[in-house]
């Protein structure tokens, strides 16, 4: 049995889904996969859509985009930084794969 995950998603026009990404410090973006609903949620908050997905869809859709890794459960970085927008997205953190094995 394949092994599937939590996929945060953008509802797009005529009934598609689009994979919500992260970035990091760095700039680099990076999937994003959850073991559980639970988790999802408590990271990204009530409203946020998720779709299940295979870990070989998953790979295969971020490849074509230049996405190389996933991270896993990733946790919100808490915002230090006092001259820091609070509406900016935070970093997230978590165990990583890449996506092009």
């Amino acid at each position: 049995m394949t092994h599937t995950f939590f996929v945060p998603v953008h509802p797009g026009k005529a009934g598609t889904l689009a994979l919500q990404t992260g970035r990091l410090r760095s700039g680099e973006r990076i999937g994003l996969a959850f073991t559980s609903e639970a988790s999802l949620l408590f990271t990204l908050g009530p409203s946020q859509a998720w779709t299940r997905i295979g870990v070989e869809a998953l790979k295969d859709m971020l490849r074509p985009i230049g996405i190389e890794q996933v991270r896993v459960d990733p946790l919100p970085v808490r915002e230090l930084e006092k001259d820091r927008p609070r509406q900016a997205r935070p970093e997230h953190a978590g165990r990583a794969w890449t996506a092009a094995a």
